[in-house]
């Protein structure tokens, strides 16, 4: 049997190793998975992990020139986050996250590898205390993770300093993802609540997995501040710019 005459003599071979081949496409851009793919999305789309521009701002972590003032309130010293969340064709970010966030497991494993090789900014190592922004209890539980509190603990074990959860969000809270700016940003302060006091004097850092209007970040960096925190940074794996 020649080569080229197996798929007529077999027509069922054939017909399994095309759908095989139309299957073996990328998540992200359907384009072929080849070397370097990596959870069903290839070399290309993994390329849009790219790197904040180099002068943001080092609290909003947003351009706007050093005579502005930041265009988000804070309520921190030090802001920053690891790749651009529109970065990439397609915007990787906003691609991986929502699947990460309905429970897409291989993403997240991904994610973390590279997270874990990726320059932290140096006010990372000079806390006294790592925390995260607390993930919905229901949600959390669902999907078997909670990709934040996994970045901050990452981040702990990188520079040497104790993570500990500070924050709880109640059971009855509202889900942010999915909702329009201006809901967003009208997030209200009992959002989120405090679960250990007593922070005097600690420098905290903050960690989130996406930092769009920063409006989260606001009400759990306020609760540290109201606990006694004397400084809050905030790091983050991407910022919507």
């Amino acid at each position: 049997m020649s080569s080229f005459e197996w798929p007529e003599k077999l027509p069922f071979l054939g017909a399994f190793l095309r759908l095989r081949s139309e299957a073996m496409r990328c998540r992200g851009c359907l384009g072929e998975l080849r070397e370097n793919s990596e959870a069903g999305l290839c070399a290309r789309c993994w390329s849009g992990l790219i790197p904040l521009p180099v002068d943001r701002c080092e609290r909003c972590a947003l351009i706007h020139g050093l005579d502005r003032e930041c265009p988000e309130p804070v309520a921190w010293t030090h802001g920053d986050a690891i790749w651009d969340y529109h970065g990439g064709r397609p915007a990787f970010g906003a691609l991986l996250m929502p699947g990460i966030k309905a429970g897409e497991w291989g993403w997240r494993t991904a994610l973390l590898g590279r997270a874990a090789a990726v320059p932290l900014p140096a006010f990372a190592a000079e806390v006294d205390l790592i925390t995260t922004v607390p993930a919905h209890p229901w949600r959390k539980w669902r999907r078997g993770f909670d990709l934040a509190e996994d970045v901050a603990r990452l981040v702990a074990q990188r520079v040497g300093k104790p993570y500990k959860p500070l924050l709880r969000k109640p059971i009855r809270s509202q889900r942010q993802t999915g909702l329009p700016e201006g809901r967003r940003r009208r997030l209200p302060r009992k959002a989120f609540a405090l679960m250990t006091p007593g922070l005097e004097g600690k420098t905290i850092l903050l960690v989130d997995d996406v930092w769009t209007t920063g409006t989260t970040l606001l009400r759990c960096a306020e609760l540290l501040a109201k606990a006694g925190a004397a400084e809050i940074r905030v790091l983050t794996l991407f910022r919507a710019l």
